[in-house]
């Protein structure tokens, strides 16, 4: 996938991404504006999730939809279905994203 025309980021010498800010701060769902910040504070309440940023992704269907990057707390194994489901429950349906990615961590900045 080429980040970046989604984010602004970096790669270190052992190639590792890392994500360090969005180039657009709002998703567009079919049609529907999706503010990222909103997704990342409801996904954050779930107990055993630490950090939650998302960003717009290209899809055929939608235009755009929404990928999140989980950073889970210490021994935390949750599953992408169980994420979904926890979003089904807490978000509006074309707010739920498409794609989720685990990190260790990620980089912070003024927005995240």
């Amino acid at each position: 996938m080429d980040f970046s025309k989604l984010a602004i980021w970096t790669m270190d010498e052992e190639g590792f991404l890392s994500i360090t800010d969005r180039k657009k701060d709002m998703i567009i769902v079919s049609g529907f504006n999706v503010y990222p910040n909103e997704i990342e504070d409801v996904v954050c309440m779930h107990p055993d999730i630490i950090e939650a940023p998302s960003i717009g992704v290209p899809d055929e269907k939608t235009g755009e939809a929404v990928k999140l990057f989980v950073v889970l707390g210490g021994d935390q194994k949750l599953t992408k279905e169980e994420i979904i489901d926890y979003c089904r429950k807490n978000l509006t349906a074309y707010k739920v994203q498409k794609q989720i990615e685990f990190r260790e961590g990620t980089a912070k900045n003024h927005r995240w």
